[in-house]
């Protein structure tokens, strides 16, 4: 079968023609039918993310599909189950093996492309906006990067949970995909956004996925008692946070790593997805995918990522 592995420790990834898997007890394995790409995958290739898997293994870290084949001790599944999964890896290939304790079963009105789009992007954006910084109804949001794979979910997600919504990207496309998904206010990246922001009230709580001079501009217009969630760093600048600015305004700077809780509380990831499938199952959220390429193209994909060409999410069909 085929899969997009990297092989070795430093090595690039590449497609590759590798044995079809066979799950062990507690496993299944599953006819990958859409596995979506996340800026943790380009981190992933250069050694640099959090949680990279020692080599060799298959990259994908969400997918839908159908079981295919189910291991010793698994109970509650059967073959021909529709699927999501969080699986860290092992999604783009044409077959994947993963603990069948993942496992989420789809309703039958959602698309395997939009499953596999939801547990990353907007599990991140609902845990972060929900369970770390607590956003009220009538608060103000900042998002930053609000066109991209998070961004635009935290948008949408803020919408839903009664927040006035300040998004900046850059260019008018990449405004107009933010205002789509329920937008209030909208900030070009080459606009002042300490001032845009002021202008407009402060923010009560700021959703940053750009990190460097964003950040600080974000961080500068945020209000008294305001809370930031620096959420990644695509504009390739870790800020540095002057604790004495937080001490002047009360501010609050908060972490959020999905991935972390899936090894401490996986019953938030958990209580996350229930609710997103639910919205998502409802129509009340829609993801936004830019871009669907098979198995064959995932460069062009990964490269999309790296480029900033796409909005929403790139989607691969196995």
């Amino acid at each position: 079968m085929l899969a997009y592995r990297i092989q070795s420790e430093n090595a690039a990834a590449t497609l590759c023609d590798i044995d079809l898997p066979v799950p062990g007890a507690g496993q299944i394995r599953v006819a990958i039918r859409a596995c979506a790409l996340n800026f943790a995958d380009l981190l992933m290739q250069k050694g640099t993310y959090q949680d990279t898997p020692p080599a060799p293994f298959t990259m994908g870290m969400e997918i839908a599909g159908v079981i295919d084949e189910i291991g010793p001790g698994v109970a509650g599944l059967k073959r021909g189950d529709r699927v999501a999964i969080y699986s860290g890896q092992g999604g783009l290939a044409e077959f994947g093996v993963f603990d069948a304790q993942r496992v989420i079963l789809l309703p039958e009105n959602v698309s395997f492309q939009d499953a596999a789009a939801i547990m990353i992007a907007y599990g991140t954006s609902h845990i972060a906006l929900n369970h770390r910084a607590r956003l009220q109804k009538g608060e103000t949001l900042l998002v930053t990067g609000a066109a991209g794979g998070v961004g635009l979910t935290a948008v949408e997600i803020g919408k839903l949970m009664g927040a006035t919504v300040i998004a900046q990207a850059r260019g008018s496309e990449k405004l107009e995909v933010a205002r789509a998904a329920g937008a209030d206010h909208l900030v070009d990246a080459d606009e002042d956004l300490r001032q845009r922001v002021r202008d407009l009230g402060g923010a009560d709580v700021v959703y940053d996925a750009i990190g460097g001079d964003v950040f600080k501009a974000a961080f500068r217009a945020t209000n008294p008692e305001g809370r930031l969630l620096p959420i990644g760093f695509a504009g390739g600048d870790v800020p540095q946070i002057p604790a004495n600015h937080l001490l002047v305004k009360n501010l609050t700077v908060i972490g959020v790593y999905i991935g972390g809780y899936l090894k401490f509380r996986p019953e938030i990831v958990q209580d996350s997805f229930d609710t997103l499938f639910r919205w998502l199952a409802e129509g009340l959220i829609k993801p936004h995918v830019s871009h669907v390429l098979p198995l064959t193209d995932t460069a062009r994909g990964m490269a999309l990522l790296k480029d900033r060409k796409s909005t929403g999410k790139v989607v691969i069909t196995p």
